[in-house]
């Protein structure tokens, strides 16, 4: 297992991630390629972020625990 420090930078990274890309591609399809999407994209990420992060921090011990039981 990982240090503590090392998941919860991973849990960053991954959430800014996540989010930064699927807020992007949802608002391309709402907007399409325009200044708008640009524009909703970075506000929606700001947005977006906090909540990916929280929310990995509760999801990433029950899918740990789910891939464990079925991978053994």
């Amino acid at each position: 297992m990982h240090p503590k420090r090392t998941l919860i930078v991973a849990q960053i990274l991954i959430s800014c991630m996540m989010a930064f890309l699927m807020v992007g591609i949802f608002g391309f399809f709402e907007f399409g390629a325009t200044q708008a999407w640009l524009e909703a994209w970075m506000h929606r990420f700001i947005i977006a972020w906090p909540i990916a992060f929280v929310l990995s921090i509760f999801v990433s011990n029950l899918s740990f625990r789910i891939a464990v039981k079925v991978t053994n």
